[in-house]
């Protein structure tokens, strides 16, 4: 336990990429089995420790902790876990229990002993391995380290292609003890069912423009960019998958796409809300999103849709190496053939000049576009963002003046600083304006100046709410967002897509912010006519 808890503190304080993969890579060397699997899967996100949750943590402290002891730590700190590994009493961190005990013990522990058991292990542990225990159970690491780089390391470990691990990950469970086995040179591939395995996404890089002069028009398609989840369908040999672009499988929330799939093949996409032949906005998308069992209303009122981009393969044949010309070419007859439901095909066109795809792209918003694709024509399939072959263009962001309402402290590097921040504009109300919130956002800005946010907060705090802060209604933030869409579940009645802060106006008075129905007046009335299945 001690080995993976040094690992999560020093890939915290760690920012350098190469040197989070010389981490990684010294853990999987070091770590015995099954502990260095255990540690990949918590990293990576697929080890499922059930039972453990913030309510848990919080009934198991309270009566070894002073409740207001506790709110003002918890305060201090902004972070549960970390909170807990300083505050809780004894632990001495005597023993050092194997990864795999503590794992063990509490994913076989039910809902009736999970307490006794986690309070039990806290007790044994010193405070940095009582973090890591805290930090795996819930599943929230937030150590700088993704899936995709885990994944890197392990493939520079084992001297093997990162898409090889990716291919076969989908197929494996933890503590992939076979997996490592491979890499260690000691067998040979893992056995997996490759039908039902993810194929790793080819990606596209965001387009600069003083890039497109050194882009020749005639070897690329362009596609319009859609506002929807990227997903791969997968049916083959009598399974179905539908996974998201980073390999989430989602057919539970999506039962009506997986039932129309009674087709062979692999399709990669853009999932969208269809009615009556026309894609609707991204929030009815959004309310099936991390459905487990979606109701029958949901799925009537919102019936989901795949718009088809490729044929990565059919029964037989991997078409991943041929040219993306050559792999459109092959759509278009599949579809031409199999007539799936639920599905047809994204519009594909070519452009003579660049000025004529400047144009386009200054027309996405009003055609309810979220962009452009550019796809090299000679481009193989290839997984990851491999420059130079895919690019995304994206139409110019909507910007709007806030005010900043609520700031609430980070994670990492940044648990010690108030770097979330929760902004509104104004509306009327019986007894005059008043801000009410629109977005949250916590990029956009530099190191600099989130000191200087920070010391804001610190220094206009009106009221306490656990890690939240509500601060004076003084500074305003130009915000950068993609879209407004209309929201139910907030109270200004709107939602910002994406928002990010470009400037912090530390010149502009509060009053002078803009105003939600300004914001409202945004919402493209005809954004459910746009994009009409054919």
């Amino acid at each position: 336990m001690r080995r993976f808890a040094r690992l999560l503190e020093r890939l915290v304080f760690t920012s350098a990429r190469g040197e989070k993969l010389r981490l990684l890579q010294a853990y999987y060397r070091e770590a015995p089995d099954p502990d260095r699997g255990l540690g990949l899967a918590a990293i990576a996100g697929t080890l499922e420790v059930p039972n453990v949750t913030p309510a848990v943590i919080r009934r198991i402290l309270e009566p070894r902790v002073d409740e207001t002891l506790f709110a003002l730590s918890y305060d201090y700190v902004g972070d549960l876990a970390e909170t807990v590994s300083l505050i809780w009493p004894g632990g001495v961190g005597g023993d050092d229990l194997p990864l795999s005990q503590v794992v063990e013990r509490l994913q076989s522990a039910g809902r009736e002993t999970i307490e006794a058991d986690l309070a039990a292990l806290l007790d044994r542990l010193g405070q940095s391995e009582r973090f890591a225990l805290l930090k795996l159970a819930t599943g929230g690491l937030r150590v700088g380290v993704s899936a995709r780089l885990a994944k890197l390391a392990l493939a520079e470990y084992g001297a093997q292609p990162v898409e090889a691990i990716e291919e076969l990950w989908h197929g494996l469970a933890p503590p992939y003890e076979a997996l490592f086995a491979w890499l260690d040179g000691r067998a040979g591939p893992p056995s997996v069912r490759r039908a039902i395995l993810f194929r790793p996404a080819m990606l596209a890089h965001p387009l600069e423009v003083d890039e497109l002069a050194k882009l020749e028009p005639s070897e690329f398609a362009v596609e319009w960019k859609w506002d929807g989840i990227r997903v791969q369908a997968l049916s083959l040999g009598g399974e179905r998958r539908l996974y998201t672009r980073t390999g989430e499988a989602i057919d539970h929330a999506f039962p009506d796409v997986i039932a129309a799939m009674d087709w062979e093949g692999i399709v990669d996409g853009e999932l969208l809300v269809v009615r009556q032949g026309e894609v609707q906005p991204f929030d009815r998308l959004q309310k099936r999103l991390g459905r487990k069992a979606p109701p029958a209303k949901l799925l009537a009122d919102n019936p989901a849709h795949i718009r088809a981009y490729d044929l990565l393969e059919v029964p037989d044949r991997d078409l991943r190496p041929l040219p993306c010309a050559e792999r459109r070419r092959r759509l278009e007859h599949w579809y031409a053939e199999a007539r799936p439901a639920r599905l047809d095909l994204s519009e594909v066109f070519r452009v003579r000049d660049w000025p004529r795809l400047d144009a386009m792209r200054a027309d996405c918003r009003v055609a309810g576009y979220e962009g452009l694709m550019l796809k090299r024509l000679d481009s193989p399939y290839l997984a990851g963002r491999i420059k130079g072959h895919w690019f995304k263009w994206k139409r110019e962001p909507l910007t709007a003046d806030c005010v900043l309402m609520y700031a609430q402290r980070g994670h990492g590097k940044r648990s010690s600083y108030y770097s979330d921040y929760t902004f509104g504009c104004w509306e009327e109300s019986e007894d005059g304006r008043r801000l009410v919130p629109v977005g949250k956002a916590y990029s956009g800005y530099s190191d600099a100046e989130l000191l200087k946010l920070d010391k804001f907060v610190r220094e206009n705090t009106l009221e306490r709410f656990g890690p939240v802060r509500a601060v004076q209604a003084e500074l305003v933030f130009e915000v950068a967002f993609d879209a407004i869409q209309p929201s139910s579940r907030h109270k200004s009645g709107i939602a910002m897509r994406f928002p990010r802060i470009k400037r912090i106006r530390w010149d502009k008075p509060a009053g002078e912010a803009d105003w939600v129905t300004t914001l409202a007046g945004l919402i493209d009335p005809t954004a459910s006519e746009k994009g009409a299945v054919g």
